[in-house]
């Protein structure tokens, strides 16, 4: 058995754990990537890049190299309802460079946050390697167990292990940590429909549509549509019972306008199902280990967040942590500061998805009335200037973090101003004493 040693070792090489090894070794901490796959061509359920990411890019000067890759921007989010189409979120009205959504396959952002991050000479990507468990000693975590797919098992000592392998996350079972689970009146059925040649939008006017008991999103991903069919929890296997000839006659109901693109569809193998789960870690950390993204926090796909949340723990991590790493290794305290950084957003958005989940979702699935347009909707639509507000909501989020001052230049640059500025005002402190109530009455809901 092999045993090595690094700084950092990052168990899962998704948005959250490459985001957070290119930012480490930026700051000049050494930093190794356990993924467990041979590549990062799959089928992922998340190929939306906020603005929040877009700007966090921008700040390490990636962003141009990154929009040159192909994709599609999306300045408005729409809904058709059996009473017309509403815009629901307007990102025309966001300030910065990026005032739209950038639809780009995972795996063309995940190679692309690999090969950035194979510049830094304190790098390492390690793939076909699956963490299998976690190494202790005197009661702290200090590194991972992993096999290769030939069996060969190896072993990692770090001075901090970082859990970014998503929401069936291995690393957290074997730490122990416990998840507050909200539940989902839904699961996701995936599916691809070729676009006619020519075809320059959406076939119902928005990206989603709405009636009695069904509801379909559709993602322009250029020469197809991703699909995305809402079931009730646990309503595959209804679907399934009833047979695929009578799923694809429903969706040719939904879709009127594309026969040919529902036709494509031969059976249940080309679908996916996504369940849908909604949690979060009470605690994010046990000394020596740190859990970030779908790890600490599942979302709901409502507004495509979950991507981007978990870059946004990444780059908090990394601006509170590589300091202490470059000084030898994080303390209990270090590792809390993270998850109070963080669990604002993760608490606001989870209830905010929660709310359309119980509130909208729950009764349009139910399929015992029809489905009227929310008032909430109208209002969008009588005064388009509010529709800014949920493109914030969706594009920016809540505290959107930065790049570390020290990731923007190449590892090795000067790093002794990082963590300098000005001493809290009152000001200041007001707003952090209120920001911890709001957090606290959140939490409790």
């Amino acid at each position: 058995m092999t045993v090595e040693s690094v700084t950092c070792c990052i168990a899962g090489g998704g948005p959250a754990g490459m985001v957070l090894g290119l930012l480490l070794a930026r700051q000049g901490v050494e930093v190794l990537v356990l993924e467990k796959h041979s590549d990062f061509l799959r089928d992922f359920r998340g190929d939306t890049v906020h603005p929040s990411t877009l700007r966090l890019l921008d700040e390490l000067g990636l962003a141009d190299e990154f929009l040159a890759l192909p994709h599609q921007e999306v300045t408005r989010i729409g809904v058709t309802t059996d009473d017309g189409t509403f815009v629901l979120a307007d990102f025309g009205r966001l300030r910065g460079r990026f005032p739209f959504l950038a639809l780009v396959p995972q795996w063309d952002l995940l190679d692309f946050l690999a090969d950035r991050a194979r510049e830094q000479p304190t790098f390492s990507l390690r793939m076909d390697a699956e963490v299998t468990g976690l190494l202790s000693e005197d009661g702290a975590v200090c590194g991972v167990r992993y096999r290769t797919p030939d069996g060969t098992e190896s072993e990692v000592r770090a001075a901090l292990t970082v859990a970014a392998d998503g929401r069936t996350s291995r690393v957290r079972e074997a730490a122990g940590l416990r998840l507050r689970e909200f539940g989902a009146p839904m699961d996701v059925l995936w599916f691809r429909l070729p676009k006619p040649a020519g075809d320059g939008g959406s076939p119902f006017g928005g990206a989603g549509r709405v009636t009695r008991g069904r509801l379909l999103i559709l993602l322009d991903r250029g020469d197809y549509w991703q699909s995305a069919y809402l079931v009730p929890k646990g309503g595959y296997a209804a679907l399934q019972a009833a047979g695929f000839e009578a799923f694809r006659t429903d969706l040719a109901g939904l879709l009127p306008a594309l026969p040919a693109a529902v036709g494509s569809l031969r059976g249940w193998d080309d679908v996916r199902v996504l369940t849908v789960r909604v949690d979060r870690l009470r605690r994010w950390h046990r000394p020596g280990l740190l859990l970030i993204g779908d790890a600490a926090h599942a979302m709901s796909p409502i507004g495509g967040v979950g991507i981007n949340l978990a870059v946004q723990d990444a780059a908090a991590a990394a601006r509170l942590l590589a300091g202490p790493l470059r000084r030898g290794a994080p303390t209990a305290r270090d590792l809390a500061r993270v998850r109070r950084r963080r669990m604002l957003p993760t608490v606001v958005t989870q209830f905010v998805q929660r709310q359309i989940q119980t509130r909208f979702l729950l009764r349009v699935l139910a399929g015992d009335r029809p489905v009227g347009t929310p008032p909430l909707v109208r209002l969008l639509a009588r005064h388009p200037v509010l529709q800014g507000l949920p493109a914030r909501l969706i594009g920016i989020g809540v505290l959107p973090e930065h790049a570390p001052p020290a990731a923007r230049e190449p590892a090795g640059a000067d790093t002794a101003a990082v963590g300098r500025g000005r001493p809290p005002t009152g000001l200041h402190a007001r707003r952090r004493h209120a920001v911890a109530s709001l957090k606290r009455r959140l939490q409790t809901r």
